[in-house]
């Protein structure tokens, strides 16, 4: 993931969070276990965070959890902290009805930070929508995942900086995600607005203003075999979906296989629709053939 270094001339921050006593404090921890043929989740939350909707459209074995913030989005100072754990068996979709915003701050960062853990056959899928780095932000997004044996995850991200339709470009601010499946995968980005060369150099973002990534990742080796599949069956999805979308648009993909336990999606576009369009896409194809599940797209995503 492309970094840089992202000054911070005006205060001083511990890091993985905003300064002390600055924001508001908002919490969530979402346990599932499996009862019988049944995934049952409670959750409890703290502040502004919570879970709107327990739906089985796919029948009780997957619960598909709908995660609501009701302020939309995050200053200076603010915190979301959300806890996954799932229990042995158990399958949860979560999604999101609306955007992460992160807003301008005056000093003080915004952070959201996901714990999860997976039992053994737990499988968790990721699939909120994007997330809008506003011009001037500070912003934290970080994930930490651990995965028992025989777990599975599908974790899907769409990061847009700035608001390019309303002329807002992310000309200033920082974004800065991390992403830790533990022993699995570990990625690190910090995205300065003042960053010409990161975000408009061909080896960068190359003018693009949205980036989303999409993961498979297993506790266990796939065979060979399936990878290449997969990985070839991508492929033709990303052509036909570069033809599709107009050159203005500027859609760039890969798909590879870094690993025996995961598969990655990488896109790029100057709007988030494209990008999200071929993440879903991917999704559907993946989960079909990896988990022989029919695709039924969250509710939230046709709202």
């Amino acid at each position: 993931m492309p970094s840089s270094a992202c000054p911070d001339p005006d205060v001083s921050v511990a890091p993985g969070g905003p300064a002390p006593g600055a924001g508001w404090l908002a919490r969530l921890q979402l346990q599932a276990q499996r009862e019988g043929e049944r995934t049952v989740t409670r959750s409890r939350h703290h502040g502004p965070l919570r879970v709107l909707r327990h739906l089985y459209p796919e029948g009780p074995r997957i619960a598909h959890e709908v995660l609501v913030h009701p302020p939309s989005g995050l200053v200076g100072g603010d915190r979301l902290e959300i806890g996954l754990d799932l229990d042995a068996g158990s399958h949860v979709l979560m999604s999101t009805p609306g955007s992460t915003r992160f807003y301008r701050s005056n000093g003080p960062w915004a952070a959201q930070r996901v714990e999860a853990r997976l039992g053994e056959g737990a499988r968790l899928e990721w699939l909120p929508l994007e997330t809008i780095a506003h011009p001037g932000c500070r912003a934290r997004n970080e994930v930490r995942v651990e995965m028992a044996p025989g777990a599975e995850l599908f974790w899907s991200e769409v990061l847009c900086l700035g608001l390019p339709a309303s002329r807002l470009a992310f000309d200033h601010g920082c974004f800065e995600q991390s992403l830790d499946i533990v022993g699995q995968w570990r990625e690190r980005a910090l995205l300065d607005g003042t960053d010409a060369l990161l975000l408009d150099s061909g080896p960068g973002l190359a003018g693009r203003r949205c980036l989303g990534t999409l993961l498979m990742v297993r506790a266990e080796p796939w065979q060979r075999t399936d990878l290449t599949d997969w990985c070839e069956a991508s492929h033709a999805l990303i052509e036909t979906h570069e033809a599709r979308v107009s050159p203005a648009l500027g859609l760039r993909a890969g798909v590879t296989a870094p690993g025996p336990q995961v598969l990655l999606l990488r896109v790029l576009a100057q709007q988030a629709e494209p990008v999200q369009a071929l993440l879903r896409a991917t999704w559907a194809l993946w989960r079909a053939r990896a988990w022989g599940l029919t695709p039924l797209p969250p509710r939230t995503w046709s709202f």
